[in-house]
């Protein structure tokens, strides 16, 4: 197990994880932002170096934790060798198994690693599936009149946590709070300055919770959002990365209609939980 350290490795790894896509985008959108400025405080743990079987990301062991906060506690996970993976997975240096955290990647065996490792850690694993898209940086798409146009600000967290599938929880806001604080984001804003859409990015360069209020939609400011933020990462040479539901009918139908292309291998989240946490943490 080898913490990378040194930004000369961390530019090889990036590299290296471009000819393992798309099981890899998870950890290489934390790895760009890592290469970026980190400002997030993530770090990566290999199981060798400079040939790798197992990579994950991670917050920093020395920053600030709230072990029932599994937004900020989240791993990102790929693996060339399932065993290697599974063997750094249960390395107590690796993860930190006494607090509430999720793991995020691409490949079915992240489940099956954090079954096997939970069940004698005494932690709980909950699976969530998705489906993974690419928004294309060419894409167009403007309104007429133009609506006003800003990034969110941290005092817009609350708004967000209220209205997200897995907010209400402080944990949630101040994860939010932190995102807007370190990533790219765009939002519509109603003639008071206020939000009425948004969208915004996440530690793994992931575009996430994308909203409109209901009293504004059927207008375009989804996809307005989306293709805003797309072309900013674009522009900052990050992938423009996204999950939605596949029941999320309306959702997926606008991707297919601005021409997303969707991966072949889904999107896990694995939240996990020490029995002693089951009833008061907020999942």
């Amino acid at each position: 197990m080898l913490v990378l350290n040194c930004s000369t490795k961390l530019q090889i790894l990036e590299h290296k994880l471009l000819s393992n896509f798309p099981e890899s985008l998870k950890v290489y959108g934390a790895v760009l932002n890592i290469n970026r400025g980190n400002p997030f405080r993530k770090e990566v743990v290999v199981d060798s170096w400079p040939e790798f079987k197992a990579v994950i990301t991670r917050r920093q062991r020395t920053a600030e934790s709230d072990d029932l906060d599994h937004f900020t506690n989240a791993y990102a996970a790929f693996y060339k060798d399932q065993q290697a993976y599974q063997a750094l997975l249960e390395n107590p240096d690796t993860v930190n198994w006494e607090q509430v955290f999720q793991i995020q990647g691409l490949q079915d065996g992240l489940y099956d690693a954090s079954q096997a490792v939970a069940s004698s850690k005494l932690v709980d694993v909950k699976r969530s599936c998705f489906q993974m898209h690419i928004l294309s940086g060419e894409i167009f798409f403007r309104l007429v009149p133009p609506p006003k146009l800003a990034s969110l600000e941290v005092s817009h967290a609350s708004l967000l946590n209220s209205t997200w599938s897995r907010g209400g929880s402080e944990q949630c806001r101040k994860y939010l709070a932190s995102l807007i604080s370190c990533f790219p984001s765009t939002c519509v804003l109603d003639e008071g300055g206020c939000p009425i859409a948004w969208g915004l990015t996440d530690q793994f360069a992931t575009m996430i919770h994308g909203y409109t209020l209901p009293e504004y939609r059927r207008k375009g400011y989804n996809r307005l959002i989306a293709t805003v933020l797309a072309k900013k990462l674009h522009s900052q040479g990050f992938p423009a990365q996204g999950n939605v539901l596949e029941d999320n009918v309306p959702s997926v139908t606008l991707l297919k209609s601005m021409n997303a292309q969707f991966l072949p291998c889904q999107f896990v989240r694995l939240i996990h939980t020490p029995f002693g946490f089951v009833n008061t943490s907020r999942l």
